[in-house]
């Protein structure tokens, strides 16, 4: 069988009777695609995802950044021993990395910290992967981290989170979502609540 034909079979078995991995109460990413996370709180949007899934998180992020986040920042959020972290020395390494993750079917989350948004074709070999690996094993869910305002094409949701602490607030954050297949941009304000995080309307940043 031949890529275009895979890809094609793929496309029409996209493990839609695995759930989704709900982040925030508006946040839900679909299993079996790519998703993207920016904005200066992005690694902290991702900790978040970790800590409401299960099983190991695989995490990949350039050597030069000391190859991911501080464990004890982790804590809060997940548990840091459930994650497993790899720092390749070339920037191609990355989506090579989590491209074979992604395919494994053995790790349902995996997170690539990114210098910049990949091209079209890397992101359509990345849903291709996690497709393959939601199909043969677990639910795969694949999170790129991009900086600024993101911008990868062809992604299935892009999110951007943004610190708002303030004394009057505490802990809380602006969560927009900048696009998704079939949802329109919105934006919202997280709270920290007594049982988690709550979540109201906010207004969306001007494009």
């Amino acid at each position: 069988m031949n890529a275009a034909l895979t890809a094609s079979a793929l496309s029409h078995h996209r493990n839609s009777d695995a759930p989704g991995l709900t982040v925030l109460p508006p946040l839900v990413l679909a299993a079996g695609r790519l998703h993207e996370f920016c904005g200066s709180a992005r690694r902290t949007l991702a900790a978040m995802a970790a800590g409401q899934g299960a099983g190991a998180v695989f995490w990949v992020a350039p050597s030069w950044t000391l190859g991911g986040p501080n464990p004890c920042g982790l804590q809060r959020f997940a548990d840091p021993g459930r994650f497993l972290f790899l720092g390749p020395d070339r920037a191609d390494d990355l989506y090579w990395v989590m491209e074979e993750v992604l395919r494994s079917g053995l790790i349902s989350l995996v997170v690539a910290d990114l210098p910049a948004p990949p091209g079209l074709t890397q992101v359509r070999r990345l849903h291709l992967a996690a497709e393959t690996g939601s199909a043969q094993g677990v639910a795969t869910t694949g999170i790129i981290l991009t900086p600024d305002a993101g911008g990868a094409q062809g992604i299935e949701s892009r999110w951007q989170f943004q610190p708002r602490h303030s004394p009057a607030t505490g802990e809380c954050w602006h969560l927009e979502r900048l696009r998704a297949r079939n949802a329109p941009r919105a934006a919202w304000s997280i709270r920290c609540a007594d049982k988690g995080y709550a979540a109201s309307p906010a207004e969306v940043a001007a494009a």
